[in-house]
């Protein structure tokens, strides 16, 4: 509808998986090379995880517009089916004929075995990709191990790409699935875009689509990468809609806030591009959280609390009798009362003691102090006395 007005040839934002509108990020190089590595070196299994709508499918096509022509493919897109069923779908993809409403799983193998054997001989190579891989049973992925047990001296007959959700790669890591995962030769897990490859992405697409101009503000662009976390679908939906909002307005720049309402209308979130509004909305989670911690205050010091809540008694005179405010527990504030007592005592103990010894020291100094008075005021014996008794 905006294509002609934005000067457009195709348009950019489609969420079909078109390997010309790929931007190769470095995670997609990362994920595309693994594939190429795994098929060049005749692996048994190859994984290729991420999110929904972070390019998985892509790069698969990608890969098949890559793979030499030597090569046979079976592309199966809907794995959600028994272990008969897959491998009639693998029948039907190799273009493997065998009996209308056959339900054998031998008479599959066989065929298959035979086809795989014959591409050997003409040196072709059988490549199975199986997408959504997630959704195999157990039943069904052991069953699609089996297939690569036919192998030859140098190597296998049959190369196995599971492209799959995170589910598949946890899926595989549990015990009943550790034949496969000791096959899996290279496994790449996809992740998003990153904040600075999202305008490059946006600018790649809008190239591709047969404009050069910058129809998206720095800000916007900042935004989006907010909204949709680097995921290339989501970044592809947002920016569809607001190319259309832009349009019906009769703009010709994509700003920030009509990034917010084609997010709000994509995602089905509140329309968050009020600024009054997320302020408002800060303010609140600020008054939440410190409800919390008044909760959580209460809850620990409830007894303490609750006496300071408490009004305050007055006397008949209308004094207000204050209370002094705790500052511990009441097991602490025992405990302290207890050692301050201990040290009251011990201290009190010791002036006892000091008083005693100096008590002790004054009485021996007076003692002393009396003889020295005596020794000085008594007179010595009359000599006369003695020579007249003689006489």
């Amino acid at each position: 509808m905006y294509k002609k007005y934005f000067g457009l040839r195709k348009a950019p934002f489609s969420i079909a998986p078109d390997p010309r509108y790929l931007y190769m990020s470095e995670r997609h190089k990362e994920a595309l090379a693994h594939l190429l590595y795994g098929i060049k070196n005749d692996a048994g299994f190859v994984l290729l995880t991420g999110e929904v709508g972070a390019g998985k499918t892509t790069i698969c096509r990608r890969l098949i517009q890559q793979l030499p022509k030597s090569c046979d493919l079976a592309y199966v897109i809907n794995p959600t089916l028994s272990s008969a069923e897959l491998l009639a779908a693998i029948c039907d993809e190799f273009g493997i004929n065998y009996p209308k409403n056959s339900k054998s799983i031998k008479l599959f193998i066989d065929r298959i075995n035979n086809y795989l054997l014959a591409s050997h001989a003409n040196r072709r190579r059988a490549i199975l990709v199986i997408d959504e891989a997630q959704n195999l049973s157990n039943e069904v992925l052991e069953q699609v191990r089996l297939l690569t047990n036919l192998e030859t001296n140098q190597r296998k007959l049959l190369q196995i790409i599971l492209i799959g959700q995170p589910e598949l790669r946890e899926k595989l890591a549990g015990p009943d699935l550790r034949q496969i995962s000791q096959r899996i030769v290279a496994r790449y897990h996809l992740g998003p875009l990153s904040k600075a490859e999202v305008p490059a992405y946006v600018k790649h697409r809008l190239i591709i689509a047969g404009t050069s101009a910058d129809l998206f503000s720095p800000r916007s662009l900042s935004r989006l990468h907010g909204f949709t976390g680097g995921i290339p679908r989501l970044i592809n939906t947002i920016c569809d809609r607001a190319l259309l909002g832009v349009y019906a307005r009769g703009k010709k720049i994509v700003d920030s806030k009509m990034i917010d309402q084609a997010a709000s209308e994509i995602l089905g979130r509140p329309f968050m591009g009020s600024v009054r509004l997320r302020r408002m909305t800060a303010m609140l989670a600020a008054g939440v959280a410190m409800l919390f911690a008044a909760a959580v205050l209460i809850y620990f010091m409830k007894p303490d609390l609750l006496l300071l809540m408490k009004p305050a008694a007055v006397d008949s005179q209308k004094q207000v009798v204050l209370r002094p405010l705790p500052t511990l527990p009441e097991k602490e504030a025992a405990r302290q009362e207890k050692q301050i007592e201990e040290a009251k005592e011990v201290r009190n103990a010791g002036q006892a003691d000091r008083e005693e010894s100096s008590g002790k020291r004054e009485k021996i100094q007076r003692v002393e102090h009396s003889e020295k008075i005596i020794q000085t005021v008594e007179p010595p014996p009359p000599a006369s006395a003695d020579r007249g008794w003689r006489h």
